[in-house]
């Protein structure tokens, strides 16, 4: 990426892509300040323009990240009607594949940088979850349920995919099981609470 492929004002986004790129070919976060000047193709010091440091800059990179999720929840969302056990099942796989598949970004989302950033707007970091807490209470009011704690039920469900999700990237899950495919045991683990929290009404 050349100077002269974005405008001024975009500075700041070329900045945040092009540490992304890094990071994805590094697989890691630790890039230096220098390298993302270089491949945004502008000067050592143009950086400090928009971000104070490294820290501010990877802050920016994990609120992408967040964004992206939402997103594609979003998305998955739209496609099922409200209430569709599918929809949740859906859902917990796309979080689950968006961090087996971003190792990297994972443990920036997760980390002091997400915790030391600015509070995350509805339409960043929070949208994803809310949308997923959103789906389970659709479905809890769709089957009736009156002990359901929508929120409780979401809350616990993420862990589920959350927990498979890290151990997949941790390469845990072959310690055990070397042929698994995490989505079915996904599915599988969401369908039998599910299946409880019906039966428990």
């Amino acid at each position: 990426m050349s100077q002269s492929n974005y405008h001024h004002g975009d500075l700041r986004n070329a900045l945040i892509l092009a540490a992304v790129e890094l990071i994805e070919e590094k697989g890691s976060p630790d890039v230096a300040i220098s390298e993302v000047a270089k491949r945004a193709g502008v000067s050592a010091a143009a950086p400090y323009r928009h971000f104070k440091d490294k820290e501010a800059l990877l802050d920016a990179v994990s609120q992408l990240c967040f964004l992206g999720l939402g997103l594609q929840v979003i998305d998955v969302r739209e496609k099922f009607e409200p209430g569709a056990r599918e929809c949740i099942i859906s859902l917990g796989i796309t979080y689950t594949r968006y961090v087996s598949e971003r190792p990297a970004f994972y443990n920036m989302m997760w980390s002091e940088h997400s915790e030391k950033s600015e509070p995350l707007e509805e339409t960043d970091g929070r949208r994803g979850f809310s949308n997923f807490a959103d789906a389970v209470e659709s479905w809890c009011i769709a089957k009736k349920l009156k002990r359901a704690d929508p929120l409780d039920l979401a809350i616990k469900l993420w862990a589920l995919a959350h927990g498979l999700a890290v151990l997949n990237i941790n390469g845990q899950v072959d310690w055990f099981m070397p042929n698994a495919d995490l989505e079915d045991m996904l599915v599988s683990s969401t369908n039998a609470f599910l299946d409880g929290v019906e039966k428990a009404g």
